[in-house]
């Protein structure tokens, strides 16, 4: 039996504050250096026949992809993307075909020849790159190969759209079935599909219920649902693995409190896993202390609350 827990902690929400003209100054002259230092402003990148922008698409078709997948992967215009595509062909690189099961779509391949222009791209980034670190000391390429590691996990978390969805849409549904399928594959016990929270528990007065978007693709969930008056329920907190250590639980996790408060809760309280451990921990540093059992509820062995102090 859990003893019973101190008094929660009460903590004020996060509340976002606007960005400085400091942090937006030094953010944008980190991009005019490293785009110059890189070489991204040269029509002939790396010494190729071409700009950055065909270079990189070349990359990123890979063994083959549609183009209406590689405008969404990469944010481009489709009259841009087309230009860049009909250059390449032009250019003995690729081949457009339209798939007989779908005339709506065009895929992109390279050419034999756009294979070993892809390779020689990469041996001519490899040795941009090496020239780059070769001055500086072990040390001190260390130090930059960390800041850059947390460049890009800041910017991917900078880039991700949280938004409050009917627990009906499809995209709702897709990132539970996801959660599901990843707690039945940690869980001992596996995993039913019926303890996932119905629609109507998590729409409108009832609830909330969020997913995280990259790029378009779902990315993450979070479900709140009332448990009796006053007292909310946080469930199904869930980043994909691709997704993961960037800091989007909590991001999540701020955006339950946020409607938590506008549903008038004063409460919040939710159940975990024996297994998660890092959901574990996570609660306990948001502010979430253990308390007694709350409810009879077959996959919990730890149970939450915080009070929130910005409830109205």
């Amino acid at each position: 039996m859990t003893e019973a827990a101190p008094t929660p902690t009460t903590e004020p929400l996060p509340v976002p504050r606007p960005v400085s003209s400091e942090d937006i100054a030094a953010f944008r002259r980190f991009n005019r250096y490293f785009t110059r230092r890189i070489g991204a402003l040269d029509d002939h990148y790396l010494g190729q026949d071409r700009p950055l922008g065909e270079a990189r698409l070349l990359f990123e078709i890979g063994d083959g992809v549609s183009l209406r997948e590689l405008r969404g992967r990469l944010a481009l215009d489709a009259g841009y993307l087309s230009r860049m595509a009909k250059s390449l062909e032009t250019q003995g690189l690729i081949r457009l075909t339209v798939p007989p099961h779908d005339t709506r779509l065009r895929l992109i391949e390279l050419t034999r020849a756009g294979h070993v222009e892809v390779e020689e791209q990469h041996r001519r980034a490899d040795a941009l790159a090496a020239g780059l670190l070769a001055t500086l000391t072990a040390p001190q390429r260390a130090e930059l190969t960390d800041a850059l590691t947390t460049t890009r996990r800041l910017l991917r978390l900078a880039g991700i759209t949280v938004a409050l969805v009917d627990g009906a849409t499809e995209d709702a549904r897709a990132c539970l079935d996801a959660y599901a399928a990843d707690i039945d594959a940690r869980f001992p016990e596996g995993f039913d599909k019926t303890d996932l929270v119905r629609p109507q528990e998590v729409t409108g007065d009832a609830g909330a219920f969020f997913v995280a978007y990259e790029e378009g693709r779902p990315v993450a969930c979070g479900a709140l649902r009332t448990l009796e008056p006053g007292v909310g329920e946080i469930r199904h907190v869930w980043v994909h693995p691709d997704a993961r250590r960037l800091g989007l639980a909590r991001r999540i996790l701020a955006e339950l409190e946020q409607a938590a408060v506008a549903h008038h809760f004063t409460v919040l309280r939710l159940d975990t896993h024996a297994t998660l451990t890092e959901a574990q921990a996570m609660y306990r540093a948001c502010g979430y202390a253990e308390i007694p059992s709350y409810v009879d509820h077959v996959y919990a062995s730890h149970w939450f609350e915080k009070r929130l102090a910005d409830a109205r």
